[in-house]
């Protein structure tokens, strides 16, 4: 699966100063701010409860649409919104995974000496494995 998508969002400005958004790919995914920043950050919020969704109940994926193939409504505009799914999952989920693993006796006697964290170091190395911060 493609870590890193791009969606276009419909911003709909409201009476009240606050920004509606939609996204024209993703039927019922919606979301509002009470001003563009913070709409920006509920788009965000809002595209990753969906995409989620769609990926834990194995849900294809959309293709995002060409954002110059909507028809906007006066005082709208387009901004392209991007996901990546490793950074909303390091934002959204804390729960830890137990792993089971096999290392050399020896190597464990060792670590166990120096007072090594092994979760630490699991997580350390999976993480410049995979070029994640």
């Amino acid at each position: 699966m493609n870590q890193e998508l791009y969606y276009p969002a419909i911003f709909t400005p409201e009476e009240d100063g606050r920004y509606s958004v939609s996204f024209p790919d993703l039927p019922g995914c919606n979301t509002f701010g009470d001003n563009l920043e913070n709409a920006y950050d509920m788009a965000f919020d809002a595209l990753g409860i969906m995409l989620t969704y769609f990926e834990d109940e194995h849900i294809s994926i959309p293709q995002a649409s060409d954002p110059s193939a909507f028809t906007m409504e006066k005082g709208q505009f387009t901004a392209i919104i991007r996901f990546n799914f490793i950074e909303y999952k390091k934002k959204v989920s804390t729960k830890s995974v137990k792993k089971t693993l096999s290392i050399p006796e020896w190597l464990n006697e060792a670590a166990l000496d120096a007072n090594i964290n092994f979760s630490n170091v699991l997580q350390e190395a999976l993480k410049q494995k995979l070029g994640i911060n």
